[in-house]
């Protein structure tokens, strides 16, 4: 591996791991209000899979996305602000952790419906067709929306129009509550995808290293038009779904099993005995990332208020013709 690519993993899920953990700290001093849903242990799936993606491509996601956020190239400080409720977010404040939002970067948000995202990436996927597009639409979900109507609709429709998506389950075992072996019928979720023609594959989600080339192979076999992917990562979340789920659904013994194969932690060891990085780097990567996410709280923090709530809720319509009528 490049030393630039080690250092960039490691850069981006030290900094997920540490903004999530400071958005915890801020949510229970009461200056984040609604759900929050933290990402600890997922972070291989977010940083391998966009780095594996072109700047060009799009990325629709979840309630839980932060992280793809921060990795899609979000600064921090919008991320949080947003987070926080303040004008200088990066969906004005009017979104909150469930709605980030930037175009920029292509991300097309994450979206608070279990389900949802299937049929936006598809959408997004059609027009990208439509125009002989080369660009690729990475839609992420959880375990718990394999059953949703919407992701075999989607998945028909993706498979049948060959549609540029990447459909990556970031299966963390455990939706809400409930594992998955005992709300879904067949487990294995790269299986349902035969249902549709569409070639998939089950990865590590713990091995940045793996999901990053499953990634990428996963990629080329889209942008050479032979339609949507799906690939499912085995995860695990260290938190409850929220930070009102204690998670005291699982045992202490499995809790620790798991957190003995931290992404962040082995991959940093890996790195260290591969010789792909040194530990100055790691110092110097956790000195920087410390500073980062304290200025982004105080960012946030310091931020105004939106003062407008109707602001961009109605637009003109289009003149489909040209300008506007």
């Amino acid at each position: 591996m490049q030393r630039k690519l080690a250092w960039q993993f490691l850069y981006d899920m030290t900094l997920a791991r540490q903004f999530e953990q400071a958005a915890a700290e801020q949510y229970t001093q009461g200056n984040i209000g609604g759900f929050l849903h933290l990402y600890p242990g997922e972070e291989a799936v977010a940083v391998a899979s966009l780095h594996a993606a072109e700047a060009s491509d799009y990325v629709v996601s979840t309630y839980r996305e932060h992280v793809h956020a921060l990795v899609r190239g979000v600064r921090p400080a919008a991320v949080m602000a947003e987070l926080f409720g303040k004008a200088t977010g990066c969906s004005g404040g009017y979104g909150g952790s469930m709605h980030l939002y930037d175009a920029e970067h292509r991300f097309l948000g994450g979206y608070a419906i279990v389900g949802e995202t299937f049929a936006i990436a598809a959408g997004v996927g059609y027009w990208l067709r439509m125009n002989d597009l080369t660009h690729v639409v990475l839609c992420y979900f959880g375990d718990g929306a394999v059953n949703q109507g919407t992701f075999h609709e989607s998945l028909n429709m993706a498979a049948l129009w060959k549609l540029p998506v990447l459909f990556v389950c970031e299966n963390n075992r455990y939706q809400i509550g409930t594992e998955i072996h005992r709300h879904s019928a067949v487990p294995e979720v790269y299986r349902r995808a035969s249902a549709y023609g569409i070639d998939s594959r089950r990865v590590d989600g713990m091995d940045v290293v793996a999901v990053y080339e499953a990634t990428r192979a996963a990629l080329q076999h889209v942008r050479a038009g032979n339609g949507p992917y799906l690939l499912e990562c085995e995860t695990y979340r260290y938190r409850g779904h929220s930070m009102a789920d204690s998670g005291a659904y699982r045992s202490a013994l499995e809790l620790a099993e798991l957190r003995a194969r931290d992404p962040l932690d082995g991959f940093r060891e890996r790195a260290l005995a591969e010789g792909w990085l040194v530990a100055a780097d790691c110092d110097e990567i956790d000195s920087e990332i410390d500073r980062v996410v304290a200025d982004a709280v105080r960012f946030a923090a310091d931020s105004p208020q939106p003062t407008d709530l109707g602001a961009s809720v109605y637009r003109e319509p289009l003149d489909l013709y040209g300008g506007r009528p």
